[in-house]
């Protein structure tokens, strides 16, 4: 079984609904509004969404990180809906600092089954996911007296540097991407320095890779990798397939439903960077 058909394969047999309509849309045809629809059952009434969508906590409430990962899916799937977009930065909004800006969760996950990385750091606002979420609200095209504040408490925020942890780091750089004259000489020089940078495509640990800051070869920050270190993560991202088709995950999410969850959001991403760098065979 190739590459394409076993991801297919796992996706269709144990993947959720939406990253299947995801799928179905990026490498089938199928229309983006059933990507919207399977959308709709994870959003709230004051226009967050939460249920999960963001495996790693099981917490009904509105939190901003499954907010972020109801934009990356919208985007994925070449979808957009201003009722959806707009109604989750109005929640944005009524949440944030003063100044503008957001934390990952709040307290309410308290109370539900939750990964144990889900915990009191994810409830301090910060670049991540404040920078991310403008940063995708830029890219979906979509805009917002909240990100318009948003940004610019990024902006003030960058004054003192870049972030020093990985993924802090990456959802920076969804925000820079859409600003005038960065300095990609400093970022190259900085990755090196940050935590949960995982440059090595042969070290197998946690971390964000060089294919999570350039999944496609017309990202902006694929320039800040040298073809080798793309190639050889391509080739470690193909060795990590699963024998069921899947990827594997290198985190302990809160139950075997979340993990199978997981696994299917980061099969599809799997399958969609390896088709964006021309290593997918669609057999």
């Amino acid at each position: 079984m190739g590459i394409f058909e076993g991801g297919r394969e796992f996706v269709r047999r144990d993947a959720r609904v939406v990253e299947r309509r995801v799928f179905a849309a990026v490498f089938e045809g199928a229309d983006p509004a059933g990507v919207v629809d399977a959308l709709r059952g994870y959003r709230n009434a004051d226009g967050g969404f939460g249920h999960g969508l963001e495996p790693d906590k099981r917490c009904p409430d509105s939190t901003a990180l499954d907010v972020e990962t109801a934009f990356d899916i919208l985007l994925a799937a070449g979808a957009r809906d201003e009722q959806l977009i707009g109604g989750a930065c109005d929640w944005l909004q009524s949440i944030a600092t003063p100044e503008g800006a957001v934390s990952l969760a709040s307290p309410a996950i308290e109370g539900y089954p939750r990964a144990e990385h889900m915990s009191e750091w994810t409830y301090v606002p910060g670049l991540n996911p404040t920078a991310g979420l403008v940063g995708r609200l830029h890219e979906l095209g979509f805009e917002h007296p909240w990100r318009d504040q948003a940004a610019e408490w990024c902006k003030a925020e960058l004054t003192k540097g870049l972030p020093t942890e990985g993924h802090a780091l990456l959802e920076t750089l969804h925000f820079l991407e859409h600003q005038p004259d960065v300095d990609l000489d400093q970022i190259r020089d900085w990755l090196p320095k940050v935590s949960f940078y995982r440059a090595d495509a042969a070290d197998p640990s946690y971390g964000v890779t060089p294919l999570h800051f350039a999944p496609a070869p017309d990202s902006v920050w694929r320039q800040l990798f040298s073809d080798a270190q793309i190639e050889a993560h391509l080739d470690r991202l193909v060795a990590d397939q699963q024998s069921d088709g899947g990827w594997a995950i290198t985190w302990e999410p809160p139950s075997a439903a979340a993990t199978l969850e997981y696994r299917g959001i980061v099969t599809v991403d799997a399958l969609r960077t390896l088709q964006a760098y021309g290593r997918l065979p669609l057999d």
